[in-house]
């Protein structure tokens, strides 16, 4: 089951009071495929979304229901109020006056017990949430601009910031970012799938931390085999001209210590000698190496090698 079905599924077993339910229904109905004095259609995958508006239509209103399903794969749950008398009762019940306000809020039905319900109920119709460890994506896909702005004002009532897009004639309410979808569904009253989040969120976080150690390490080794090669083809042009006898004693013990051990740091090969150093005193004396093998270069004129 997607994530975005386990978010509509405990919303479901949240609303368990009589004011809750009337706000519930109230929002799938506002919000669902079909609602007018012609018809009324509600559409879900969900069994339990479905046998919740089947019952919020009974009890509240009182209205019976017919089910069908639109395609075996995917189940598509169609549920109508075919009783012309039925849907007069459903849009008296909700206070629509007339036909041109059935697409608006009518905030009379909402009341401050009931007004997270009804957000609950318009999410269980055209709400959607992406699996969070893809990336963090809630939207509401409304068809109609009024709904949509009055529903965006709800929103910002609550302190949620949200965007709107049109998209094939649909006006998409989303909210992106880890903390603005957590408010939603704590609000609308998912919390077992905001902690949810929250933990996607660290897992995510702790990821892409050991992400970034693993390639600043990759990167770090890659410098040091990178300056290694050079401080190699420095001693060994040394030795080619029998000059590493030449060299200090100092001098001499690190250019053979970095010959034996190519691939270590420069803290790790200063803490070979006989006389320890740091990495500071380790570069230090690799670079007179260089140096000095530049001069020898330039001297036979073997600069451009």
């Amino acid at each position: 089951m997607s994530f975005s079905q386990n978010v509509k599924e405990e919303l479901c077993r949240c609303i368990s009071d009589r004011d809750r339910e009337y706000g519930c229904l109230y929002g799938m109905l506002l919000f669902c495929y079909k609602f007018d004095a012609d018809e009324i259609v509600f559409r879900t995958e969900s069994t339990l979304v479905r046998d919740m508006f089947i019952k919020l239509c009974s009890r509240v209103a009182g209205v019976k229901t017919t089910t069908e399903e639109l395609r075996l794969r995917n189940t598509l749950f169609q549920i109508s109020i075919p009783e012309q008398a039925d849907r007069e009762e459903m849009i008296f019940r909700f206070r629509v006056a007339s036909r041109s306000l059935v697409h608006r809020i009518q905030h009379e039905n909402i009341t401050n017990n009931n007004i997270f319900a009804f957000v609950s109920g318009a999410f269980l119709s055209c709400g959607s949430i992406t699996e969070p460890m893809k990336e963090y994506h809630l939207e509401f896909a409304v068809p109609y601009e009024e709904l949509a702005a009055d529903l965006t004002g709800i929103l910002e009532n609550m302190g949620i910031s949200s965007g709107t897009v049109v998209r094939k004639g649909i006006y998409v309410i989303y909210l992106k970012g880890s903390e603005s979808i957590e408010d939603m569904l704590t609000i609308m009253g998912a919390t077992g799938s905001a902690i949810e989040l929250m933990n996607v969120k660290i897992l995510k976080d702790v990821r892409n931390k050991a992400n970034r150690i693993a390639n600043c390490d990759t990167a770090n080794i890659e410098r040091t085999l990178k300056a290694s090669r050079r401080q190699i083809e420095d001693i060994e042009y040394i030795m080619a001209q029998g000059a590493l006898d030449s060299l200090s004693d100092e001098l001499k013990n690190m250019a053979l210590l970095r010959l034996e051990n190519p691939d270590v740091s420069l803290s790790e090969l200063g803490a070979m000698l006989d006389k320890p150093v740091g990495r500071s005193g380790a570069n230090h004396r690799l670079r007179r190496i260089s140096e000095i093998a530049d001069a020898m270069r330039e001297e036979r004129g073997d600069a451009d090698n």
